[in-house]
């Protein structure tokens, strides 16, 4: 009877581990997702904050157009006064 008791015993404590096992290989693939994530998500941050810099960059351009013609104009005397 003791015996039967011990193979239960060690029946319940295999299929535990098992379980662990398993729990434990599906948390390091969620973990190694996450970390993707993590690194795409960043790649997407700096590529949001390069576009913010360009387009600084072309509102700056714009505005010295702006100023370029308005003194063109006013040398060609083509504003209104």
């Amino acid at each position: 009877m003791t015996k039967d008791i011990g193979n239960q015993m060690l029946g319940h404590l295999n299929s535990l581990r098992a379980g662990l096992d398993r729990i434990e290989a599906e948390t390091k693939e969620v973990k190694m997702r996450l970390t993707s994530l993590e690194e795409r998500s960043t790649l997407v941050e700096k590529g949001v904050a390069n576009v913010h810099g360009d387009l600084a960059i072309i509102q700056l351009r714009l505005d010295r157009q702006g100023d370029r013609i308005e003194r063109i104009e006013k040398r060609l005397e083509l504003t209104a006064a």
